[in-house]
Formats: C-alpha cells, sequence, structure tokens
C-alpha cells in the first residue's frame, strides 16, 4: 500500500510553479537542467528547509509505526509492540538513536523497519544540523560589518602594542645609558616586557592579516565581476569604434581609386582647354594641324606645323626693319 507514496512526489512535480511555468523551462532547458523530482525538492529544500523536514520526518514517524505494529501484531504475545502508541514510541526512540531498550521487535520485519527508521533519524539528523548552521551564518552584509568591527579593534590592539614597544625601548635605553649605576634586576624587567610586547604586535598583525584575506575574499569577487564586466563592455565599444574606423577608411580608399581613375580624362581636358585659349588669345594665324598626334591621358593632342609658324615669323621680322630703316631715312633728305 505505502508503495503508492511515489504519487505524491509526482503530484508535487507536475503542481510545482517551476513546472508549470513556461520561462522557466525554457530557462532550464537553455542550461540542460531537468525539471523532475529531485529538482523540485532541491528547490523546496533551499525555500522552505525546515517545513520539509517537518512534513518529511512526521510522514516517515508515521509510515515506520504503522509497518511495525502491521509486523508486530499476530507475533507479540504480549501486546506490547501490538498496539499503535507503542509503536509509535517504539519508533520515536529509533528514530532519535536513544534506544531506551523496554520495547524490542521480535519478528524480522520489525527489526529491519526499526534498522531502517536508525539510519532515516541520523540522515533527518544531519539535515536539520545543515539547516541550522545556515540560517546561523552571517549574510554578507553582516560579515562586512563583523570585518569592519574587528579590524578597528585589531588596528587599535597594534597601536598599542607599538606604543609599548617603543615605551619599553627608552626605559631600557634609561635605564642602562643615562644611569651612572643601572639596575639589573629593572633592566631585566623591562627587556621581558619589551619582548612580550613585540610578540603581542606580531599575533596583532598576524590576525589583521588574516581577517583582510577573508575581507578581500567575499569583496574581491565581487569586484571582480564588476570590473570584467567593464572591461568586456569597453571591448565591445573599442569594437565596434574600430569597425567603423576600417568601414571609413574603406569608403575612403573607393573614393580615392574613383578619382585616380579619373584624373587622366581631367588632366587631357585641362591640356585641350589650355591649348584652345592659347590659340584663341595669341596673335598669330592658326596653322593646320598635321594628320600625325600625340596621346597625353589616353586622349590624342594635334601637333601644330612648327616650319610654317617659323617662316612667317621671319617674313615679318624683315618687314619690320625696312620699315624702321625707311622711316630713319626721310628726315635727312
Amino acid at each position: 500500500m505505502f508503495l503508492r507514496l511515489y504519487l505524491i512526489a509526482r503530484v508535487m512535480l507536475l503542481h510545482s510553479r517551476l513546472f508549470t511555468d513556461a520561462s522557466s523551462r525554457s530557462i532550464g532547458a537553455l542550461n540542460k537542467i531537468n525539471f523532475n523530482t529531485r529538482f523540485v525538492m532541491k528547490t523546496l529544500m533551499t525555500i522552505c528547509p525546515g517545513t520539509v523536514l517537518l512534513v518529511l520526518s512526521i510522514s516517515l514517524w508515521i509510515i515506520a509505526a504503522w509497518t511495525i505494529r502491521a509486523c508486530e501484531r499476530y507475533h507479540d504475545v504480549e501486546g506490547v509492540n501490538s498496539g499503535f502508541l507503542s509503536s509509535m514510541w517504539l519508533i520515536a526512540i529509533t528514530f532519535l538513536s536513544i534506544g531506551y531498550g523496554d520495547m524490542v521487535p521480535n519478528t524480522l520485519c520489525g527489526r529491519t523497519v526499526c534498522l531502517l527508521t536508525g539510519i532515516m533519524g541520523a540522515g533527518c539528523t544531519a539535515l536539520v544540523v545543515a539547516v541550522v548552521a545556515r540560517k546561523l551564518e552571517l549574510t554578507k552584509a553582516e560579515k562586512h560589518v563583523h570585518n569592519f568591527m574587528m579590524d578597528t579593534q585589531l588596528t587599535k590592539r597594534v597601536k598599542n602594542a607599538a606604543a609599548n614597544v617603543l615605551r619599553e625601548t627608552w626605559l631600557i635605553y634609561k635605564n642602562t645609558k643615562l644611569v651612572e649605576k643601572p639596575d639589573a634586576t629593572r633592566v631585566r624587567t623591562h627587556q621581558r616586557k619589551f619582548l612580550h610586547a613585540i610578540y603581542q604586535l606580531r599575533n596583532f598583525k598576524m590576525e589583521q592579516r588574516k581577517l583582510n584575506d577573508q575581507a578581500n575574499t567575499l569583496i574581491d569577487f565581487a569586484k571582480m565581476s564588476t570590473r570584467v564586466t567593464d572591461t568586456i563592455s569597453e571591448i565591445c565599444i573599442r569594437h565596434e569604434q574600430l569597425e567603423n574606423r576600417v568601414s571609413g577608411l574603406s569608403e575612403r580608399m573607393e573614393k580615392l581609386e574613383d578619382h585616380l581613375t579619373q584624373l587622366p580624362d581631367l588632366l587631357s581636358q585641362a591640356v585641350d582647354q589650355q591649348l584652345n585659349k592659347y590659340l584663341h588669345h595669341s596673335h598669330l594665324p592658326h596653322y593646320e594641324m598635321t594628320s600625325s598626334s600625340s596621346v597625353i591621358g589616353g586622349q590624342q593632342l594635334p601637333h601644330y606645323d612648327v616650319e610654317g609658324m617659323t617662316t612667317t615669323a621671319t617674313r615679318r621680322k624683315t618687314s619690320i626693319t625696312t620699315t624702321t630703316s625707311s622711316t630713319a631715312e626721310t628726315p635727312t633728305s
């Protein structure tokens, strides 16, 4: 009959908020956590450990008492263990590992139940001790306050010990160097006090160092997590800035490449414009272009008849000289 008690665990699983919540199940699936009875029991022990242990202990107590009553019912001649209250008393003293010896099971089934009850009692006792120890443990804020108070006290003790060392050093120097007849007894007394002050100073410093190490283990983890988070965020920001700079450089390189490809055309157009302006504003007549042409910047430039241009220039020079000579001879006649 009691083998059907596994249905209680199944009901706890199916009616648990963790099992019915879709967001919790999705998060558990991402973290590879199976939502089973074991996980539900762990969460219940974390949330309400005292209630879970109380219900478990009472349930085991009642089930074991009924079982031992059923085992000893037809084999107990004196009727000591056949009553339900007597069975509960036997299970209680066995569960708590007391064992008065006033009631003893006679059958093999009863002895097996008592043995299992003792094992379950030891396990429940260990769980109770663990829960109580966790409840009595200081919280993080309380640990910070306690460490601060202890550090303040140890700092005061270190200062007092250092002052005692300096005082005893001065007294030793005074009783040995500044006195005409040193007193050996007084000097030895101050030497003992000096050594004792040094010993206390070392012990206080050691305790202060241990306390600082414990405080660092509590604080450094939070600081380290915040520093790692800040570093990761800064790396992400710098990575984005680097990507933006690289994309900007790539765009500029593309524009520069386009300008370089357009440069020969622009140069040829500029040369053509300058040549046309020169030919338009020059006093010399336009001459016919030769059939041959040169290539500059991917375009052909015309070649002019230079010989004809020199011949015409020579004729004009001679005409100018004759006119100047004739004008010079006129007043003499």
